[in-house]
């Protein structure tokens, strides 16, 4: 047995075992990873807290609006949201809202009484709205229609802000327009 080198033949099982331990580890590895499910959906967020500064105005295409029936005759909140909408105001929500306490015109309900979202889409409400301290937990400036709501009316343009605030705007559309 001249010829037979101990030490390679060892050299070359041992070799043959790393790679066999690698190759195992690996496929273990690449099937945890292939049966893994895919990642949820995450939806984005449906609008996007940007400061207006104080002196800056606020015109409607800025402000996402959320309208909710408060005893008013059924669909008036979707009527009065597609109202807002031809008047330039982003479209949020639509649904009923919890018990106001009594019959109401209109009530805009904001965490700051002194927003220039709320104070802008208060004056397309008509002369019978309140502003109300009262945050809402539903997308951008959210507004209670009633019983007594006579609908929506022009109002103004734009609106000065009178101090900064952090208005929810509509998000940027990914997509580019149609030059048609």
């Amino acid at each position: 047995m001249e010829g037979l080198d101990v030490k390679a033949g060892s050299r070359s099982a041992v070799t043959l075992g790393a790679l066999a331990v690698v190759f195992v580890a690996s496929a273990a590895w690449g099937w945890a990873k292939v049966t893994q499910p895919f990642p949820e959906k995450v939806e984005p967020a449906p609008c996007t807290s940007t400061l207006v500064e104080k002196g800056d105005d606020l015109a409607p295409p800025q402000v996402m609006v959320t309208v909710l029936n408060g005893g008013g005759a059924n669909g008036l909140a979707g009527k009065t949201m597609d109202k807002l909408v031809s008047f330039g105001f982003a479209k949020g929500d639509t649904g009923n809202a919890p018990d106001t306490g009594g019959a109401v015109a209109a009530q805009v309900w904001s965490d700051d009484p002194g927003d220039p979202a709320a104070i802008l889409l208060a004056s397309y409400l008509g002369s019978d709205v309140d502003i109300v301290d009262q945050p809402s937990g539903y997308p951008g400036v959210t507004i209670v229609v009633g019983k007594r709501f006579q609908g929506v009316v022009e109002g103004h343009p734009t609106v000065t802000a009178s101090k900064d605030a952090y208005v929810c705007t509509p998000p940027l559309s990914s997509q580019p327009e149609n030059p048609s």
